[in-house]
Formats: structure tokens, sequence, C-alpha cells
């Protein structure tokens, strides 16, 4: 079943409503790529606001810039011109050593490949992201146990990637995304390296985890399975926002229809 969304009247940098908060806002974003004659304007000013409690999915086709604007909001590459605020902070005037915090800190990513370490076992993966944030010891471990067991991996704390399905290691991947508790999640292509149930798993995790009204989810994706999901949806075309659409007020999601039905077999 497909959750209906709604062309919006309002820009991408739609402010929050009063049920939320925004998470990240980025506004005018110009990125240059190359130089010289091999200069290329990948980004030609975006502007949009991630807000919490939402499944935002960043949709276009190749070359559109959907990579470039997700690496500039998780602060890996810096834009030629226009701001970003992440966290309530903006980040034009932070040294790079304060923008790698400000990016531990605040968000977590989850990549198509997985980038799991093949002689790591799944907890020790997840534990790594909170040792960049100089969390370690028995606290680090009840934590990782406790962000695995969110996304249904608490029986394979000890597997190593090599003995993971693709729709597990991308488990392993959300929980180590998640483990941090940031307040943005980003993921690039999350379901194109996974077959159809897998894929619908993950997204229905990622709508999971993004009732949470402490975070906000974005992901980029081509993927027409991802659709449903979502509560908000941006296109990208040549590097400019050139629409967006919202679900239906009072239209659930296929996340949402699921828990409904759930309750009322359980009733």
């Amino acid at each position: 079943m497909t959750a209906a969304v709604t062309k919006s009247e309002t820009p991408a940098g739609v402010a929050a409503t009063s049920a939320t908060k925004v998470m990240l806002e980025a506004r005018d974003i110009v990125k240059d790529l190359g130089s010289g004659a091999g200069k290329v304007r990948a980004l030609k000013g975006v502007s949009l606001k991630l807000n919490s409690g939402e499944l935002t999915l960043l949709m276009g086709p190749s070359g559109s810039g959907k990579t470039t604007l997700l690496s500039i909001l998780g602060c890996i590459l810096t834009p030629t011109s226009g701001t970003l605020t992440v966290g309530g902070r903006p980040t034009s005037e932070l040294s790079p050593e304060a923008l790698a915090n400000l990016r531990r800190s605040h968000v977590g990513f989850i990549f198509q490949s997985y980038n799991l370490f093949p002689t790591l076992t799944a907890e020790e993966n997840v534990r790594l992201a909170l040792d960049v944030r100089g969390s370690r010891g028995s606290d680090a471990v009840v934590a990782a146990q406790r962000a695995l067991q969110k996304v249904g991996l608490r029986h394979k704390l000890k597997s190593y990637p090599a003995n993971l399905s693709g729709g597990e290691q991308q488990r392993v991947a959300v929980a180590r995304s998640l483990v941090g508790s940031p307040s943005v999640i980003l993921a690039d292509e999350p379901t194109a390296a996974l077959d159809s149930e897998n894929g619908v798993a993950v997204m229905s995790l990622l709508s999971q985890i993004a009732k949470d009204r402490s975070r906000a989810v974005l992901a980029v994706t081509h993927d027409p399975r991802t659709v449903p999901y979502a509560d908000r949806i941006l296109r990208i075309e040549d590097g400019l926002i050139v629409g967006e659409e919202r679900r239906a007020e009072g239209v659930e999601t296929v996340h949402e229809l699921a828990r409904t039905r759930k309750r009322k077999a359980n009733a």
C-alpha cells in the first residue's frame, strides 16, 4: 500500500510546526567542484530544513547534487557559500577540529556499502562510533548492545560481517548511526544494495527511528520502494530543490499502518 503525498505550496525551508524542532538548516548553499575550466557548480543555492520526528527523502537523478548536498549537510564538505546550522550551531566560523566534533556529536551516517570493518564483530563495529566520541569501557558496551537490540540484532552481537546477510549488515550500520544519540541521521542510498524484503525492513526501521521527536532522518535515494515510508520528499535536479511533497494530513505511513494492524490484531 502506498501512502499518499501532496504537493506542498511552501518551499523546502518551511518552518517546523509547534510539535517539531528544526535539527538542521541549510540556507542558499552553493558548492563549486573543481577549478579553472573544469569547475562545475554542483549546488546552486539550496535551502532546506530537517525537522525532528520526520523521515525526509531526497530524490533526484544521477548528477543532480544529492551526494554533494548530503556531504555538506554532514559537515564533510564545506559549502562555497551559504550557511549551515546543525543542532542550533552555525558551522561557518568553526575550526576543522570544532567542525569534526560537531559532526561526531550531532550527525549519524548510514552508507550504501555498510562500511563495516570485517575483522570486528557487530558489537565492536557499533562501539567504534562511541570510541571516536571518547566513550569507552562498560558504558560503551552496554550502549552498543542496546543499539543492536533496537534494530533486532541482539542475538548477533558477536557475529562478524561475513556471517551476516546484507540486510543484517545494514541494520548494524543503522545501530552504529544511532548509538551516539545524534540529532540528525543521514542515509546515503540505504536500500540500494538490498533485495526487496531487506530494503523494506530497513526503511521500516528508519521510519520508526524518525518518530523520535529528538531526531531528524534524511535519506538520499532513487529507490521508489522508499516513498511509502516518507513524511516528506524533496526533489533535486541540476543542483536545485525543485519540489516538495508532504504526506497528506491524517494519512499513515506504511510503518504506521503495520503498527495499527498489529495493535488491532492484539486487541
